[in-house]
């Protein structure tokens, strides 16, 4: 008795797999990972350059808030150092006073 004969891979799948050699067939699938591979990457990228993004302008807003409040502290600080006012605590707090000029020595090396 014969063995009945199988039908081709060409005509039992449409595309002849028996042509295909290994080495083509992994050439397929190294490619088909790496557009995968670089798609997933340019995902990542585009994901953490949207984060660094977001914190730059999180960042530019503290700054700014930063350099307001260093303004508003410069402003009292030359509020509360101003000589107007040192003078009057001196004379207020300290009873502190100018000299007269008969009080006054003048010292010569």
């Amino acid at each position: 008795m014969i063995p009945a004969r199988q039908a081709p891979l060409a005509s039992r799948y449409g595309w002849p797999l028996g042509r295909l050699t290994s080495l083509r067939l992994w050439l397929v699938v190294a490619l088909v990972a790496a557009c995968l591979a670089t798609a997933m990457a340019a995902i990542t990228v585009s994901h953490l350059t949207r984060d660094q993004y977001a914190r730059l302008q999180q960042l530019e807003r503290e700054r700014d808030q930063l350099q307001t409040e260093w303004g508003r502290l410069l402003l009292e600080e030359s509020a509360w150092s101003s000589p107007a006012r040192i003078e009057r605590l001196a004379v207020e707090r300290l009873e502190m006073r100018l000299p007269d000029v008969d009080e006054v020595e003048v010292i010569r090396p």
